[in-house]
C-alpha cells in the first residue's frame, strides 16, 4: 500500500467541479484583484471565524508582519518593544517580529502539552513586553484562561498565529479576551485582539497557491492593514503609509470560498482519523501529545515522538508511509538567528529531534489509517 503523506490533487479532486465553476467565474468576470469574490470571501470567512472584520493579504507571513506593522503604526507597539513567542514554531512567527524591529522572546514549551510553559510564560514578561504571539500549532488550540489573565494584567496585545488551526474550538462559558458576546465555543482566530491566517495549500483550508488573512474585531487595525497591503494607500495613489503589494487575489478568494463550505466536515473527518491513532498506536518508543482539555484540535498535523526518529521514518517509509519532520531546527538556533544560538530551551530541542508527523488528511481511508497503525506498531 501507498499512503503519501499529503497529495494536493486528491484533496482539491474532493470538490474539484465547485472550484473549476468558481474559478471560470472570476476568469470570466475579467476582474481579478480586490473585487466581488474577495469580498465575498472576506464576509464569509469573518462570519465563520466570529469576528466582525477580514482582511485577505497574500500569505501568512504578511498577515503576521502587516499585523504588527500596523500595531506600530497605530501607537500600540515601538521599535525595540519584546513580544513573546513560542519557542516551538515555524520560523515565520519570528520573522514577522524582527521584520518589525521587534525583540521575539522566546518561551518554552511542556514536553506532554505542546503548549507554552505557563511558568516560563510569566517569568519572561518585562516592562519591555508588550504583545504575546500565541500560535496554534499542529491545529491544537492553545488558549486558556490564564493566558488571557496575564494578557490582561500585563496588557499585552494578544496575536493569535492561527496558520494551522482553522475551524478550531476554545470552549469556556467565560467571555475571552476581545469577544462581542458571551458563548461557550469560540473559534480560534476570534480569541484575541487580532488573528492571522494562512492558506497554503497543505493548510485545512487551503487555497491553490498562497493566501493569507487576518481577523480581528477592531475596526481600526482591519483599516490599517487593507491599507497597508495596498501600498499604504488611503484612496488611489495617495499613500498615508509606507505600504506594500500584498493582496489575496480573486482566483484564490473564490477557491476558498468554496471549500470553506466543507471545512468542518473535513475537521471531523480529521479527528476521526486522529482518535483512531490515539485507540490503536501502541508503540512505546512512540510518544503522542496529551489529549485536549477544553481546547479543540483539527490535526492539521498529527505528531508522534520517538528517539528512533531516523529508524521510524525509515521503516515507515520502506513500507510504502510517507511522513515529514516539523521543525527540525528551531527558530532560535537557525543561522539567521545567531544572535539566540545560545539560548537553551531544552524542550523545544528535544522535540526537534525527536518530532515525526504521520500522514492525516480528509482524502485517507480507514484502511489506509489502520495500515499506518499496524506498520508503525510493528517497529520495535
Amino acid at each position: 500500500m501507498k499512503i503519501p503523506y499529503l497529495d494536493l490533487k486528491d484533496v482539491t479532486a474532493l470538490h474539484q467541479a465547485e472550484i473549476q465553476q468558481a474559478v471560470s467565474e472570476v476568469v470570466g468576470s475579467g476582474w481579478y484583484l480586490q473585487g466581488r469574490a474577495l469580498q465575498q470571501f472576506e464576509q464569509h470567512y469573518a462570519a465563520y471565524i466570529g469576528t466582525r472584520f477580514c482582511v485577505g493579504v497574500a500569505n501568512g507571513l504578511d498577515a503576521l508582519t502587516l499585523t504588527l506593522r500596523a500595531y506600530k503604526e497605530m501607537g500600540r507597539l515601538h521599535e525595540g518593544d519584546q513580544v513573546l513567542v513560542p519557542a516551538n514554531t515555524f520560523i515565520a512567527t519570528v520573522l514577522a517580529v524582527t521584520e518589525n524591529q521587534l525583540i521575539p522572546v522566546f518561551v518554552d514549551v511542556d514536553a506532554d502539552t505542546l503548549d507554552l510553559n505557563l511558568e516560563s510564560l510569566e517569568s519572561s514578561i518585562t516592562s519591555k513586553t508588550k504583545a504575546l504571539m500565541l500560535v496554534h500549532l499542529y491545529g491544537r488550540c492553545t488558549y486558556n484562561e490564564r493566558i488571557k489573565t496575564l494578557c490582561e494584567t500585563h496588557n499585552l496585545l494578544l496575536i493569535e498565529d492561527n496558520a494551522q488551526a482553522h475551524g478550531c474550538i476554545y470552549k469556556s462559558a467565560q467571555p475571552t479576551l476581545n469577544c462581542l458576546h458571551s458563548t461557550v465555543n469560540y473559534k480560534t482566530g476570534s480569541l484575541g485582539h487580532a488573528a492571522c491566517h494562512s492558506f497554503y495549500p497543505g493548510k485545512n483550508l487551503g487555497a491553490l497557491g498562497d493566501g493569507g488573512a487576518v481577523t480581528t474585531n477592531d475596526e481600526a487595525l482591519a483599516q490599517m492593514i487593507c491599507s497597508m497591503g495596498n501600498y499604504g494607500f488611503s484612496e488611489k495613489y495617495v499613500a498615508t503609509y509606507k505600504g506594500r503589494n500584498s493582496r489575496l487575489d480573486e482566483v484564490q478568494a473564490a477557491v476558498l470560498d468554496v471549500k470553506l463550505n466543507y471545512l468542518d466536515q473535513e475537521n471531523q473527518r480529521r479527528i476521526d482519523i486522529a482518535r483512531t491513532y490515539y485507540k490503536y498506536i501502541k508503540n512505546e518508543n512512540a510518544r503522542l501529545p496529551k489529549l485536549m482539555d477544553n481546547g479543540d484540535n483539527v490535526y492539521h498535523i498529527f505528531p508522534v515522538f520517538t528517539s528512533h526518529r531516523d529508524q521510524l521514518k525509515q521503516h515507515l517509509q520502506d513500507r510504502g508511509i510517507g511522513t515529514l519532520i516539523h521543525y527540525p531546527i528551531p527558530p532560535h538556533l537557525q543561522g539567521c538567528y545567531k544572535e539566540y544560538n545560545n539560548l537553551s530551551l531544552p524542550v523545544t530541542e528535544r522535540l526537534a529531534k525527536e518530532e515525526l508527523s504521520l500522514p492525516l488528511n480528509p482524502t485517507m481511508t480507514d484502511e489506509e489509517v489502520m495500515y499506518v497503525v499496524e506498520t508503525l506498531n510493528s517497529q520495535f
